[in-house]
This record gives C-alpha cells, sequence and structure tokens, in this order.
C-alpha cells in the first residue's frame, strides 16, 4: 500500500501534468483556428481548379498531344507514394491512422507485383514507415522549421516530383493525407496526384469557352500549377487535421489527469484516515495500559 507521501507525490505530478496538457489544448484550439481557416479558404478555389483542369483533360483525352504529366507514362510499375504527417506528436492517432492507409495500399500493390517508393513529409510518418519499409525509402521532406505553411513549400515539392516524374524514376504518384472534417473527425485519404486527375464532370466549368492556344499547350503550362495546388490543399488540410486531433488529445489528456486526480484524493484521505485511527487506537491502548 502506497504511503501518504508517495500518494501525495503522484498527485502533485499529475497536477503538474494536467496543467501542461491544458496549456496544450488551448494552443492548438488557437492554432486550430488559423489552420482551419487557411484549409476552408483554399477550397473553392482548389475546387475550381480542378473542375477547369478537368474540363480541359477531357478535351485532350487520348490525343498524343497531351501532355506526359496528364497521359502517364504508358506503364503502371514504379509507384511513388507521398505520405505526409506531422513533425510534433501528441495529436492520438492523426499520425498512425495514415500510416496505416499508407501501409494498405504499400502492401497491395507490393502484392500485385509493382515496385514501391516511399516520399515522406513530416517526421512521424518516417519514424513509422521506416521500421518496415527502410529499403523503399527515397526521400524525406523536412519541415520542421517551416513556421506557416504556404504555397511555395507546395510548389517546390511538386517541382521535384514531377522533374523526376519527367526523368522516368516512378510512373504514378500518390499523396496520402488528412481531410478536415471537425475537430473530432479527420479523414485519411489517397490522391493520386501524377498522371494527374481532375474532376470528371469539369466539361461543364469550360464549355462554350474556345482556348488560345490550344488544350494541349494550356494545359503544359498549367497541370504543374495544378499538381502544386493539390499539394497545397493537402499540406492545408493536414494542418487543420493535426490540430483539430491535437487539442481533443490534449482534452481527453485533461480530463483523463483530472479523474486521476479524484480518484488519488480519495485513496490519499482514505489512507490518512487509516493513518489516524491507528495512531488513536494506539494511544487508547497506551492509556488503557498504564
Amino acid at each position: 500500500m502506497p504511503s501518504l507521501k508517495d500518494l501525495k507525490l503522484r498527485i502533485d505530478s499529475v497536477k503538474s501534468t494536467r496543467k501542461i496538457t491544458k496549456a496544450m489544448q488551448m494552443v492548438a484550439a488557437a492554432k486550430l483556428r488559423r489552420a482551419q481557416e487557411a484549409a476552408e479558404n483554399a477550397r473553392p478555389y482548389a475546387e475550381r481548379m480542378d473542375a477547369v483542369m478537368g474540363g480541359l483533360a477531357a478535351s485532350v483525352a487520348g490525343l498524343d498531344s497531351a501532355p506526359k504529366l496528364l497521359r502517364g507514362s504508358g506503364a503502371d510499375e514504379t509507384h511513388l507514394l507521398v505520405v505526409m504527417t506531422s513533425e510534433r506528436g501528441l495529436c492520438g492517432g492523426f499520425n498512425s491512422a495514415i500510416v496505416r492507409e499508407a501501409r494498405r495500399h504499400i502492401e497491395a500493390r507490393r502484392g500485385a507485383g509493382k515496385t514501391v517508393r516511399i516520399l515522406t513529409i513530416g517526421s512521424k510518418g518516417r519514424d513509422q514507415l521506416k521500421r518496415d519499409f527502410a529499403d523503399l525509402f527515397v526521400g524525406h521532406v523536412d519541415l520542421s522549421g517551416v513556421r506557416r505553411i504556404g504555397y511555395d513549400t507546395a510548389l517546390g515539392i511538386a517541382t521535384g516530383l514531377i522533374a523526376e516524374f519527367e526523368a522516368g524514376d516512378f510512373d504514378v504518384a500518390t499523396i496520402f493525407y488528412s481531410t478536415f472534417k471537425s475537430v473530432i473527425s479527420q479523414l485519411p485519404t489517397p490522391k493520386q496526384i501524377i498522371p494527374a486527375t481532375f474532376d470528371a464532370d469539369g466539361a461543364e466549368a469550360v464549355s462554350g469557352y474556345s482556348f488560345e492556344p490550344g488544350e494541349p499547350e494550356i494545359l503544359a503550362d498549367l497541370l504543374p500549377r495544378a499538381v502544386a495546388t493539390q499539394i497545397f490543399t493537402a499540406l492545408l488540410e493536414n494542418a487543420a487535421s493535426e490540430q483539430g486531433a491535437r487539442m481533443t488529445a490534449m482534452d481527453n489528456a485533461t480530463r483523463n489527469a483530472g479523474e486521476l486526480i479524484d480518484k488519488l484524493t480519495i485513496q490519499y484521505n482514505r489512507t490518512r484516515q487509516a493513518v489516524i485511527t491507528s495512531e488513536l487506537i494506539e494511544i487508547i491502548s497506551g492509556a488503557e495500559a498504564l
């Protein structure tokens, strides 16, 4: 049975932990507001870009003049998986859910006899995947020094991926990230970005328009921007999802700490009462002996 001193020390320790988790919850809430606003503001542009690009892509579908970034390399052998996670932990199952989705795709592609390569964005995904797939890694993007995600960050990643695709390093690239739904709901999402895929109903967005130069030339110029936009949107969704998951995790930790403090306090009081009763019995017994 723990002593009164041990119980007192443990109660003080849990109280200190509760202060930390409460502070982290408040910080995550403040960051979530900014991240959620950025993600929601980017969605209309991304959706409109997707619709316009879908209409342009449909107009050149099957043509030899279509850009390689749209029609693909003509093969389906080497798959690059770009796994986006956070740089920091303490956000519940946020990172594990994304990695689990990536693992499922890795096993499926390897089971089909495909070559799989992995590029990670965020240290938590790298740490988890390297345990089992270290031989598949081809690179890592460190965002620990980036305080706020900007389009330039996504453009740099997209430029590197497109250069590798043009060099024949892979045939298909898929990004894995978490779509922000709410504070308690984040959806792990895979999305193919190379060859570029867009809204199949996008023809309505460009109907009635004529283009100069032609669609293939416009696509060749816009496709890299569209890929960068998709990556940028994924990074923003991931950032909002991370803060939402961290806020929920820290709220649960704070509640659990409070419940543990209550239980320990009850145990402390009972132990203290038992000690006092024991001391009284000893005093009474000594008095009777006299």
